[in-house]
């Protein structure tokens, strides 16, 4: 019998995972077993009639079966309860406080814009009501603003949305003292943001110095950065600096002046960037956006030196480009997707120094039809970047960051999956009356590890909503004529979904771009090989009727396609990714 008790025991400890269970051998379960006190069932019958031949009679048969259905069950919940458990004590003790790793980064940027914040008012109390413009209003004196230097804005355009009228506005209008040019550059006249932008400038032609720049279509690179070399060619011979700003976030009124001064404070500097503040339109589609950039937030809201950089706002020396130093034009050009993946290499290759000023932060207003679809499309976009690369060290770190990206994105969902598994299983055993049972604290032990879990949610929550809040309270000082933002129309339980879909998602778009090395942008697609875009298809079949965030119009009606679902959207890049690459030699 003792042979037969140790077999017994090994065999289940394979099946079941016992070291798990704590179940070491046969008479362990017998007296487990036979110490639950479920109502109606006779006791079990001895172990050794239970692991007899089958010689037994028909009555013991049947006896057998009706227990040891019963049996399995008390098993299952045993086994899968302890699992549970086992898998939560690894996940939700680890992947919730890994998450909460992020909450000091978001204390630390939201310090950093409190700072300025408190800067700000303690200046204007001080009697200079312009502090949104200069710290120190000795500044605004002419002899000091006729000594600024020349500063080209180059906006490379797209499309014609909702929002671009007023983010045209609020660039054009800068209050920079110095000598200012703006120049739209745009692929052709057929753009819907040519006629726009053309009424819009002629409206200032008396007191701005803009113009409008057709650049053509790209062929060795993505048409974004084809237009912003292009208008780099066509900016004042005088020019010190170059402003490269996307056409969707709306610029302060001294956000010019603010990036040229800590210029000429610091010739050293590379690049002086900043990032958006996302005001989500109420979609879900908007709200994961939001999220997907909260966390990169904090590594911009530094007040000094930063690894980041956001394509969207870039300050550069002008002879950078007009002498090609450290291969800015040469990398941009031949073969660049991404122009702040290339320029954030290069400066890391070539040790310059990368800043961002914390009053550089711009209200991102997003598209009130943001579908979850388009929300896809731009995920996918986000996550293409780091297959392009320009160096084995740069292609070193774009795939660690893809590990790492993709390990603690599923990582954070993981913890919420198996909560939920716990919860009902704790509930079954609840409403089945097994709560009965003497060993069930380890369900008590599960659900201390669910609010646990809650704790950690709340905790980073509360995180994204300070840090929110302050820079609702910073833009609305930067720019006190516009219209006042409020964290009124945040819905912080949609918040909470998008975390969960943000990060479930990306994995899979991760994969996705890693697998395909294509991607849409606008209705071109752009053919990797080996980091570089050495392949550029344009058909009317690929334009989408408006782009991802800003909802923009690209070719009015000609072109767009049909509005199509998220799932018939994943499905045709299914296709896509299935049939046989053709690659030109």
């Amino acid at each position: 019998m003792d042979e037969l008790c140790d077999c017994v025991s090994l065999d289940f400890r394979c099946s079941v995972n016992g070291d798990l269970l704590n179940f070491t051998t046969l008479r362990e379960i017998q007296r487990r077993i036979s110490n639950l006190r479920v109502p109606h069932f006779p006791p079990p019958p001895p172990l050794g009639v239970c692991a007899s031949s089958s010689s037994s009679s028909s009555s013991q048969g049947r006896g057998r079966e009706h227990l040891g259905e019963q049996g399995n069950n008390l098993n299952v919940y045993h086994i899968g309860l302890h699992g549970f458990d086992s898998l939560l004590s690894q996940q939700s003790l680890l992947h919730p406080f890994r998450r909460l790793r992020s909450d000091p980064g978001w204390l630390m940027a939201a310090y950093v814009r409190n700072r300025e914040i408190k800067r700000i008012k303690n200046s204007m109390k001080a009697g200079n009501s312009l502090a949104f413009l200069y710290q120190d209003i000795n500044e605004l004196e002419h002899s000091r603003q006729a000594k600024l230097p020349r500063v080209s804005v180059v906006m490379p355009l797209k499309g014609f949305g909702e929002h671009n009228l007023h983010n045209w506005r609020s660039q054009i209008t800068s209050l920079y003292g110095g000598p200012l040019e703006f120049l739209f550059v745009l692929e052709s006249t057929q753009d819907p943001a040519y006629h726009a932008v053309s009424r819009l400038l002629a409206t200032h032609q008396d007191h701005v110095e803009a113009k409008v720049v057709i650049a053509g279509l790209a062929t060795t690179c993505s048409q974004k950065i084809h237009n912003q070399l292009i208008g780099v060619d066509k900016m004042h011979i005088d020019t010190k600096y170059v402003l490269f700003l996307d056409d969707d976030v709306s610029l302060h009124p001294g956000t010019i002046g603010a990036l040229t001064s800590e210029m000429e404070k610091n010739p050293e500097i590379f690049i002086q960037t900043g990032y958006p503040l996302d005001l989500p339109s109420g979609t879900l589609g908007s709200y994961c956006i939001y999220e997907y950039h909260m966390p990169c937030s904090m590594g911009f809201a530094t007040g000094g030196t930063t690894f980041f950089l956001w394509g969207g706002c870039m300050m550069m020396h002008a002879d950078d480009f007009r002498q090609d130093r450290y291969g800015v034009v040469s990398g941009l050009r031949d073969g660049g997707y991404s122009d702040d993946m290339t320029l954030a290499a290069l400066a890391g290759a070539h040790k310059r120094l990368i800043t961002s000023p914390p009053v550089a932060v711009f209200p991102h207003p997003l598209a009130t039809d943001l579908s979850f679809g388009r929300y896809w499309n731009y995920l996918r976009k986000q996550t293409f970047v780091l297959e392009s690369y320009i160096s084995k060290v740069n292609w070193i770190m774009n795939k660690a960051l893809f590990a790492v990206h993709c390990y603690l994105s599923w990582g954070f969902v993981a913890p919420y999956v198996m909560s939920v598994i716990h919860i009902t299983s704790a509930l079954r055993i609840y409403i089945k009356g097994y709560h009965q049972l003497e060993d069930t604290t380890f369900a008590s032990s599960g659900m201390s590890l669910v609010i646990l879990l809650a704790i950690c949610t709340f905790i980073e929550l509360l995180s994204m909503w300070n840090l929110t809040r302050r820079e609702v309270t910073l833009c609305n000082l930067l720019s006190p004529e516009a219209p006042r933002l409020t964290l009124a129309p945040y819905n912080w339980g949609l918040i909470f979904v998008a975390m969960l879909v943000d990060n479930f998602l990306y994995p899979i778009s991760a994969f996705r771009s890693h697998f395909s090395q294509s991607i849409n942008w606008s209705g071109i697609r752009y053919h990797l090989r080996n980091g570089k875009v050495f392949k550029i298809e344009r058909r009317n079949d690929m334009v989408p009727a408006k782009t991802d965030l800003g909802g923009k119009h690209l070719y009015g009606k000609k072109g767009a396609t049909h509005k199509a679902s998220f799932l018939s959207s994943l499905g045709r890049n299914l296709a896509h990714w299935r049939q046989p690459k053709k690659f030109d030699v």
